[in-house]
């Protein structure tokens, strides 16, 4: 029975180092979109929301090993000489996922800055929009304002 479970623990485990490797790419994509001149917002949508769908699945299966784990965390303390070969092959796993989520969090780290970068950069465009058109805005009223002189009334002599 603990063999079964051990098992299933271990095929968690797979499965999460293979979510990771997708989240992992996701987060490559976001990298390269963010570094392009022309930032597409859809694209860059898209791909927060695919990552969005594979940590809440990564979520899942974190939920699903814990609750599994303490079922047979007991059993496995008292019985480790019996199950030594899968418990070695579930700390294999579980050390290739902290390496994954320790690169992703790298990664993700980096592109919250160029995050950071292209809307100060936007920012900063938009505030010099607005000081363009109010200085435009301001020329037209001051000259509205001004009373032009009729040239009519110049050329008259008395």
């Amino acid at each position: 029975m603990i063999e079964n479970y051990l098992g299933i623990l271990e095929e968690s485990l797979e499965k999460k180092v293979l979510v990771l490797d997708e989240i992992e790419d996701y987060t490559a994509e976001q990298e390269s979109l963010l570094k392009q001149e022309k930032v597409s917002m859809e694209e860059l949508d898209a791909n927060m929301g695919q990552k969005d769908e594979l940590i809440q699945k990564l979520t899942a299966l974190d939920d699903g090993f814990e609750t599994l784990y303490e079922r047979v965390k007991e059993q496995l303390s008292t019985n480790k000489d019996a199950y030594k070969d899968q418990i070695k092959r579930i700390q294999e796993l579980i050390t290739k996922v902290t390496e994954k989520s320790v690169s992703i969090q790298a990664k993700e780290s980096r592109n919250k800055k160029l995050v950071e970068e292209y809307f100060s950069k936007k920012k900063h465009e938009i505030r010099q929009g607005r000081q363009a058109s109010k200085t435009v805005l301001n020329y037209y009223k001051s000259m509205s304002d001004t009373s032009a002189i009729s040239s009519q009334i110049m050329d008259q002599k008395k």
